[in-house]
């Protein structure tokens, strides 16, 4: 699959040498802005417009993805997510929960009602409960979702209903999407844990409670302080991904 880095300026082919370039790119702004207010936002950005822009390279004269607006079918999934990316999202709340209850959405209380993912979820569409932040079949938080959500792309509407419904174990996905975003994700983790920062993924639902009761939170991940701890997902070990991201570094 060949695949180009943006924040490199050329093409790279194959998984393995985007993820490096990648992982370069990641380690070069955090190294950078390491003691930055910026740097949450950098690695943030950097992340999500890495992966947009070569999704885009990736998927055309593919069919067209059956995801929409009002559809969130598939919002019933376990979604984890690097700490930047959960940060990012707290922030995102703090500053729009005011404009929000002004429609009758409180996104702090919805948060707080809805469970953490069951101990041994594996991200199948059996949670038992909607996203907090699907509203009517839209997603309030769209604009910072995380890597995630943006890599789950299907080609069947149906079929996700189906496998919501548990009649269907297989759903029509975008390959590209999930790679793509697989990629970029575990170049940003492999990049941290080389940095010595926070590099795990957490339940979203639950890592989202622990920032936002922590006004230091930011602060914290900055110091390299592991604050999301408590909302670690490890169905695979960090001593297994460790190993995987070291040998994809080559």
């Amino acid at each position: 699959m060949a695949q180009r880095d943006e924040t490199q300026g050329g093409p790279e082919a194959g998984p393995a040498a985007f993820f490096r370039a990648q992982h370069a790119a990641f380690a070069a702004t955090l190294g950078a802005h390491a003691a930055s207010a910026e740097l949450l936002d950098r690695i943030w950005m950097q992340a999500f417009s890495s992966y947009e822009h070569n999704v885009a390279e990736q998927t055309g004269g593919l069919p067209p993805l059956a995801c929409r607006k009002g559809c969130g079918t598939c919002c019933r999934i376990l979604v984890v997510a690097t700490a930047p990316e959960v940060l990012m999202v707290a922030r995102y709340i703090r500053g729009m929960a005011a404009g929000f209850r002004t429609m009758g959405i409180d996104l702090p209380a919805r948060l707080a009602a809805t469970p953490d993912a069951p101990a041994g979820a594996s991200g199948t569409m059996a949670l038992g409960h909607d996203c907090p932040f699907l509203v009517e079949g839209i997603c309030v938080i769209y604009p910072v979702r995380p890597l995630a959500c943006r890599g789950h792309a299907s080609f069947d509407a149906d079929a996700c209903i189906a496998a919501l419904e548990g009649e269907a174990d297989e759903v029509p996905v975008s390959e590209p999407h999930r790679t793509v975003r697989a990629l970029v994700q575990g170049a940003l983790q492999s990049a941290l844990r080389d940095a010595g920062a926070p590099w795990g993924l957490y339940d979203l639902v639950a890592a989202l409670k622990i920032a936002l009761a922590r006004p230091d939170a930011e602060a914290g991940f900055a110091a390299g302080c592991d604050v999301l701890h408590p909302a670690l997902v490890d169905h695979v070990s960090r001593e297994e991904m460790g190993r995987t991201f070291d040998r994809l570094k080559g």
